[in-house]
Order: structure tokens, then C-alpha cells, then sequence
């Protein structure tokens, strides 16, 4: 499991394409409900770039 604690479209973004986090965690009380689910929106259409992130994806996938 590769969870992501994201706060914005940017960091959502990012949990996909470098860490292709596969659970999504939102802080209910620090993000407005529009904003949680532009994120979640990001999150889901992001895919993974493998490349260069792909030897640590595989490390955490060892473990």
C-alpha cells in the first residue's frame, strides 16, 4: 500500500505520477469539500510515469 496524504491538486498529481500512491487520504477538516474533490478528480486521472520512479515503486513493493 502507498498511501498519499494530499492537500492539493499539485501534491495529488505528483502521489500518482512519482509514487503511483494507490490509497488516497484527504484531512476532512482541512479541505473544503470543492477543493477535496478537484483532488480527488487529479488523483484518480493521473497515471503513473514509471521512468526514473519506477526503481522506488519497486523498493516499497519489496518491503
Amino acid at each position: 500500500m502507498r498511501c498519499a496524504l494530499c492537500w492539493n491538486e499539485e501534491t495529488a498529481r505528483l502521489s500518482r505520477q512519482h509514487n503511483d500512491a494507490n490509497v488516497l487520504s484527504i484531512g476532512q477538516r482541512m479541505i473544503p469539500e470543492d477543493l477535496a474533490l478537484k483532488i480527488v478528480r487529479v488523483w484518480l486521472e493521473t497515471p503513473f510515469e514509471g521512468g526514473r520512479h519506477a526503481q522506488r515503486v519497486a523498493q516499497l513493493n519489496a518491503m
